[in-house]
């Protein structure tokens, strides 16, 4: 069979917020493409198992694992019951995390407290423990194919534009993301000489089921409306990319935040309507 470096055929994954949104299209992409998933969650467990439900009946194996990835134990208990039902680790999608509008000076220190320990605390307990498993992984694939060279595992952190940009009622949850950003940078120099590869992925208006829920009024329309590319990103648009950084075709890419975005922070906010004859 010829080798095909963006085949996930044989890929052990873990995805986090597995249940719902982008979490949810990743695994299912990554399925798609060839992947054992484990999905991990913390209240959406119908989603989860209708997740693994749909990746089975593509031929591949799924668990779902609940967890509340706030807590470092919990981390680490997911992390292992992943590892212990796939066999192993290959690739790492952090992409469980949580986000509130509020008014800075409103912020509570729970609040503050809730999402810092699930956004990036939870990313970075996630990545400890799962190191030492793609590490021997590598160790198992290089003897199962000598002739062979190890592309290395992968760890996408989740992030967003918000890492970048400012947005009002925004403080907290862009701290996080700003935080995951640089995080994932020092990994990924940290990690190269274990051949592990760091890279972010930090979406931009990504229509998820929480976009109906938190506004009623919403629409696709709406949605379309405002993104420079004319339309709203979907969940699977983000496994297309996610897919690819997990495969063995991105090998040589490793400490970069990816803006998916349709263009949002390439756009200048600032209103401007040019003057009578200007072009």
């Amino acid at each position: 069979m010829t080798y095909n470096a963006y085949s996930l055929d044989g890929k052990l994954v873990l995805v986090t917020g597995g249940g719902t949104g982008i979490g949810r299209g990743v695994a299912l992409e990554l399925a798609r493409q060839g992947a054992d998933v484990a999905l991990s969650y913390a209240s959406s467990a119908k989603g989860a198992l209708g997740a693994v439900e749909e990746i089975q009946g593509m031929g591949r194996r799924a668990i779902a694992i609940k967890g509340n990835l706030s807590e470092v134990a919990e981390c680490r208990r997911v992390v292992d019951e992943a590892a212990a039902f796939l066999g192993g680790l290959d690739g790492l999608v952090n992409n469980a995390g949580i986000t509130a509008t509020v008014d800075f000076l409103d912020v509570t220190e729970e609040l503050f407290n809730r999402i810092y320990f699930t956004n990036i605390r939870g990313e970075y307990f996630c990545c400890q423990q799962a190191v030492p498993y793609i590490i021997e992984r590598g160790r198992a694939l290089k003897i199962q194919y000598p002739e062979r060279s190890w592309a290395g595992g992968s760890i996408v952190n989740m992030s967003s534009v918000h890492g970048a940009v400012g947005f009002a009622g925004h403080s907290v949850y862009a701290g996080t993301k700003g935080a995951i950003n640089a995080f994932s940078r020092e990994l990924a120099v940290e990690l190269c000489p274990q051949h592990i590869r760091v890279n972010v992925l930090a979406p931009g208006s990504i229509e998820v089921p929480s976009y109906f829920t938190a506004d009623p009024s919403y629409t696709r329309a709406i949605g379309d409306s405002m993104v420079p590319w004319g339309r709203v990103g979907l969940p699977e648009d983000v496994g297309y990319l996610a897919a690819f950084l997990v495969s063995d075709a991105a090998e040589f890419m490793t400490g970069h935040v990816l803006y998916f975005d349709g263009g949002l922070t390439a756009k200048m906010a600032i209103p401007y309507t040019p003057a009578k004859g200007e072009r």
